[in-house]
């Protein structure tokens, strides 16, 4: 993000509902299902009164942005994929199974090093303590953080929103960049290749090196290729 704004793009990345420090709304209040995450999403966009924007997306909760893609295609200028699945062969892995059980969710959400497992073996690196405790912090602050954390995984519809993913891009033409951590232990790197022969205008950079979070140890890479293609012209 401070490379794009200093190259002069507004660069916003809001946490999801219930994670990090955006409010964790009650259930009775938020249903925390991918429709509850993509109209809070276009109330979010709205009420900043952007019309047309760039879009990335990473990550497993990354398909709701997809979805939103898929939904509002008129908003979207660019998009930019980072290791998010994208095919109805994707499986949700164990560590994050795990979270939306019953009884066993509820507890494990409540353990703020499930933060250290989750982010070190999807990444395949060690994570500096300092940048653990930004993520652990909202744990640590209270049990709100691991209840919508449950609700978010128990509710994700994971088969329902690939089903639509799958579908949807068959038809997609917005320009689309796929940067993707080729040691990912999660997303196997032939989804992604089925996924391109998909799309019209498409462009993907390998990150040899790089696991499931890319940003977390390649951010100068991933800049190199989103900066040429945020400012390419046409298709």
């Amino acid at each position: 993000m401070p490379d794009l704004a200093e190259k002069g793009f507004r660069a916003i990345a809001p946490d999801w509902i219930g994670a990090g420090f955006s409010s964790k709304p009650d259930r009775r209040n938020f249903a925390y299902t991918p429709d509850a995450f993509i109209n809070a999403l276009a109330a979010f966009i709205q009420h900043l009164q952007i019309e047309r924007f760039y879009l990335v997306v990473q990550g497993f909760l990354g398909s709701v942005g997809l979805q939103y893609a898929l939904r509002y295609p008129d908003q979207i200028e660019r998009l930019a994929i980072l290791n998010t699945p994208i095919s109805p062969a994707a499986l949700l892995p164990w560590k994050i199974q795990q979270l939306g059980l019953p009884f066993i969710g509820d507890m494990v959400t409540q353990d703020p090093l499930l933060v250290d497992r989750t982010l070190e073996g999807g990444s395949c690196y060690q994570i500096s303590d300092k940048d653990l405790d930004v993520y652990r912090r909202p744990f640590l602050k209270s049990s709100d953080a691991g209840r919508s954390l449950f609700m978010t995984v128990k509710n994700l519809q994971f088969k329902q929103s690939m089903a639509e993913i799958d579908t949807g891009f068959r038809n997609w033409t917005k320009p689309t960049l796929i940067i993707w951590g080729m040691k990912d232990p999660w997303l196997p790197f032939v989804q992604v290749e089925e996924f391109v022969k998909t799309l019209k205008n498409v462009e993907l950079v390998k990150l040899e090196e790089a696991g499931h979070y890319p940003q977390e140890h390649w951010s100068g890479n991933i800049s190199e290729s989103l900066l040429p293609f945020f400012r390419r012209q046409g298709l």
